[in-house]
Protein backbone atom coordinates (compact mmCIF):
# COMPACT_ATOMS: atom_id res chain seq x y z
CA UNK A 1 0.00 0.00 0.00
CA UNK A 2 1.42 3.36 -0.99
CA UNK A 3 1.03 6.29 1.33
CA UNK A 4 2.24 9.84 1.04
CA UNK A 5 4.08 11.66 3.77
CA UNK A 6 5.29 15.21 3.97
CA UNK A 7 7.75 16.33 6.58
CA UNK A 8 6.95 19.99 7.29
CA UNK A 9 9.90 20.43 9.62
CA UNK A 10 13.15 22.09 8.66
CA UNK A 11 15.10 19.02 7.60
CA UNK A 12 18.84 18.54 7.41
CA UNK A 13 19.43 18.01 3.73
CA UNK A 14 23.12 18.82 3.78
CA UNK A 15 26.05 18.19 6.05
CA UNK A 16 25.94 19.50 9.60
CA UNK A 17 28.82 21.91 8.91
CA UNK A 18 26.88 23.55 6.12
CA UNK A 19 23.73 23.78 8.27
CA UNK A 20 25.70 25.44 11.04
CA UNK A 21 27.05 28.11 8.70
CA UNK A 22 26.12 31.77 8.50
CA UNK A 23 22.80 32.87 7.07
CA UNK A 24 23.35 33.75 3.48
CA UNK A 25 21.31 36.21 1.45
CA UNK A 26 19.73 34.90 -1.74
CA UNK A 27 22.29 35.25 -4.49
CA UNK A 28 21.91 35.30 -8.23
CA UNK A 29 25.35 33.83 -9.00
CA UNK A 30 25.98 30.10 -9.10
CA UNK A 31 26.84 28.51 -5.77
CA UNK A 32 26.98 24.95 -7.15
CA UNK A 33 28.22 25.18 -10.77
CA UNK A 34 29.27 21.51 -10.95
CA UNK A 35 25.84 20.34 -9.77
CA UNK A 36 24.18 22.71 -12.25
CA UNK A 37 26.32 21.30 -15.05
CA UNK A 38 25.55 17.64 -14.25
CA UNK A 39 21.88 18.43 -13.73
CA UNK A 40 21.68 19.06 -17.48
CA UNK A 41 24.62 17.00 -18.76
CA UNK A 42 23.22 13.45 -18.56
CA UNK A 43 19.72 14.32 -19.74
CA UNK A 44 20.91 16.42 -22.68
CA UNK A 45 23.45 13.72 -23.64
CA UNK A 46 20.71 11.07 -23.60
CA UNK A 47 18.60 13.19 -25.96
CA UNK A 48 21.56 13.84 -28.27
CA UNK A 49 22.52 10.15 -28.39
CA UNK A 50 18.90 9.28 -29.23
CA UNK A 51 18.83 11.82 -32.05
CA UNK A 52 22.24 10.97 -33.50
CA UNK A 53 22.80 7.25 -32.89
CA UNK A 54 21.06 6.04 -36.07
CA UNK A 55 22.68 8.78 -38.15
CA UNK A 56 26.18 7.98 -36.90
CA UNK A 57 25.96 4.18 -36.77
CA UNK A 58 23.44 1.43 -37.37
CA UNK A 59 24.11 -0.20 -33.99
CA UNK A 60 20.76 -0.18 -32.19
CA UNK A 61 22.01 -2.14 -29.13
CA UNK A 62 24.96 0.19 -28.47
CA UNK A 63 22.76 3.28 -28.73
CA UNK A 64 20.08 1.77 -26.52
CA UNK A 65 22.59 0.81 -23.82
CA UNK A 66 24.22 4.26 -23.92
CA UNK A 67 20.85 6.02 -23.61
CA UNK A 68 19.69 3.83 -20.71
CA UNK A 69 23.00 4.37 -18.88
CA UNK A 70 22.75 8.13 -19.35
CA UNK A 71 19.12 8.15 -18.20
CA UNK A 72 20.00 6.10 -15.12
CA UNK A 73 22.89 8.41 -14.24
CA UNK A 74 20.57 11.39 -14.73
CA UNK A 75 17.86 9.90 -12.50
CA UNK A 76 20.31 9.19 -9.68
CA UNK A 77 22.08 12.56 -9.96
CA UNK A 78 18.90 14.64 -10.02
CA UNK A 79 17.18 12.65 -7.26
CA UNK A 80 20.12 12.44 -4.85
CA UNK A 81 22.35 15.45 -5.51
CA UNK A 82 21.10 18.33 -7.63
CA UNK A 83 17.67 18.58 -6.00
CA UNK A 84 19.28 19.01 -2.60
CA UNK A 85 21.92 21.48 -3.69
CA UNK A 86 20.05 23.59 -6.25
CA UNK A 87 16.54 23.90 -4.76
CA UNK A 88 16.80 22.33 -1.27
CA UNK A 89 14.25 19.60 -2.04
CA UNK A 90 14.42 15.82 -1.80
CA UNK A 91 12.13 12.82 -2.10
CA UNK A 92 12.50 9.10 -1.59
CA UNK A 93 10.65 5.88 -0.86
CA UNK A 94 11.09 3.88 2.32
CA UNK A 95 9.64 0.59 3.50
CA UNK A 96 8.63 0.35 7.17
CA UNK A 97 8.79 -2.68 9.47
CA UNK A 98 5.32 -3.82 8.34
CA UNK A 99 6.45 -3.92 4.72
CA UNK A 100 4.41 -0.87 3.70
CA UNK A 101 5.91 1.56 1.23
CA UNK A 102 5.96 5.25 2.18
CA UNK A 103 6.84 8.13 -0.13
CA UNK A 104 8.55 10.98 1.69
CA UNK A 105 8.75 14.52 0.28
CA UNK A 106 10.88 17.13 2.05
CA UNK A 107 11.70 20.75 1.49
CA UNK A 108 14.00 22.99 3.45
CA UNK A 109 12.27 25.96 5.04
CA UNK A 110 13.30 29.43 6.09
CA UNK A 111 16.69 31.03 5.69
CA UNK A 112 18.46 27.77 4.89
CA UNK A 113 16.44 27.46 1.70
CA UNK A 114 17.79 30.82 0.61
CA UNK A 115 21.29 29.38 0.26
CA UNK A 116 20.36 28.31 -3.27
CA UNK A 117 20.46 30.99 -5.95
CA UNK A 118 17.73 32.14 -8.32
CA UNK A 119 19.74 31.16 -11.40
CA UNK A 120 20.31 27.62 -10.08
CA UNK A 121 16.62 27.29 -9.31
CA UNK A 122 15.69 28.38 -12.85
CA UNK A 123 18.18 25.93 -14.37
CA UNK A 124 16.87 23.11 -12.17
CA UNK A 125 13.19 23.61 -13.00
CA UNK A 126 13.80 24.35 -16.68
CA UNK A 127 15.79 21.13 -17.13
CA UNK A 128 13.33 19.16 -15.03
CA UNK A 129 10.29 20.25 -17.06
CA UNK A 130 11.61 20.61 -20.63
CA UNK A 131 13.39 17.25 -20.98
CA UNK A 132 10.37 15.04 -20.14
CA UNK A 133 8.39 17.06 -22.69
CA UNK A 134 11.05 16.23 -25.28
CA UNK A 135 10.66 12.51 -24.47
CA UNK A 136 6.89 12.87 -24.90
CA UNK A 137 7.54 14.26 -28.40
CA UNK A 138 9.89 11.35 -29.10
CA UNK A 139 7.18 8.90 -28.00
CA UNK A 140 4.68 10.38 -30.44
CA UNK A 141 7.25 10.45 -33.25
CA UNK A 142 8.16 6.77 -32.75
CA UNK A 143 4.46 5.85 -32.89
CA UNK A 144 3.71 7.94 -35.97
CA UNK A 145 6.81 6.71 -37.81
CA UNK A 146 6.19 3.09 -36.74
CA UNK A 147 9.70 3.00 -35.29
CA UNK A 148 8.58 0.59 -32.56
CA UNK A 149 12.06 -0.71 -31.68
CA UNK A 150 12.86 2.66 -30.05
CA UNK A 151 9.59 2.85 -28.11
CA UNK A 152 10.88 1.02 -24.96
CA UNK A 153 13.89 3.35 -24.82
CA UNK A 154 11.70 6.43 -25.20
CA UNK A 155 9.30 5.15 -22.54
CA UNK A 156 12.27 4.55 -20.22
CA UNK A 157 13.34 8.18 -20.68
CA UNK A 158 9.81 9.38 -20.08
CA UNK A 159 9.35 7.27 -16.93
CA UNK A 160 12.70 8.10 -15.31
CA UNK A 161 12.58 11.82 -15.99
CA UNK A 162 8.84 11.99 -15.31
CA UNK A 163 9.36 10.32 -11.91
CA UNK A 164 11.84 13.00 -10.88
CA UNK A 165 9.52 15.73 -12.14
CA UNK A 166 6.60 14.28 -10.20
CA UNK A 167 8.66 13.83 -7.04
CA UNK A 168 10.00 17.38 -7.04
CA UNK A 169 6.61 18.90 -7.81
CA UNK A 170 5.24 17.01 -4.80
CA UNK A 171 8.13 18.38 -2.71
CA UNK A 172 7.46 21.92 -3.93
CA UNK A 173 3.68 21.98 -3.39
CA UNK A 174 3.64 19.65 -0.36
CA UNK A 175 3.55 15.87 -0.14
CA UNK A 176 -0.05 15.66 1.05
CA UNK A 177 -1.42 18.12 -1.46
CA UNK A 178 -3.93 16.61 -3.84
CA UNK A 179 -3.35 17.96 -7.35
CA UNK A 180 -7.06 17.82 -8.13
CA UNK A 181 -7.87 19.92 -5.05
CA UNK A 182 -5.04 22.31 -5.88
CA UNK A 183 -6.39 22.85 -9.42
CA UNK A 184 -9.94 23.25 -8.12
CA UNK A 185 -8.82 25.84 -5.57
CA UNK A 186 -6.83 27.74 -8.22
CA UNK A 187 -9.74 27.91 -10.69
CA UNK A 188 -12.11 28.77 -7.85
CA UNK A 189 -9.93 31.73 -6.88
CA UNK A 190 -9.74 32.89 -10.51
CA UNK A 191 -13.52 32.68 -10.87
CA UNK A 192 -13.98 34.63 -7.61
CA UNK A 193 -11.58 37.35 -8.78
CA UNK A 194 -13.42 37.74 -12.09
CA UNK A 195 -16.81 37.86 -10.35
CA UNK A 196 -15.63 40.50 -7.88
CA UNK A 197 -14.06 42.63 -10.61
CA UNK A 198 -17.31 42.54 -12.66
CA UNK A 199 -19.31 43.58 -9.58
CA UNK A 200 -16.95 46.51 -8.96
CA UNK A 201 -17.29 47.68 -12.57
CA UNK A 202 -21.10 47.64 -12.41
Amino acid sequence: MLTDENNDEDVSLFDAEEDAGQRLPKRTNMKHPVASFFHLFFRVCAILVYLLCERISNGFIGGMVAIILLLSCDFWTVKNITGRLMVALRWWNQVDEDGQSHWVFESRKGMRKRQSSDSESRIFWLGLIVCPLVWVLFAFSTLFQFNIKWLPVVLMGLVLQGANLYGYIRCKVGGKTDFKNMATNYFGRQFLKQTLSKEEES
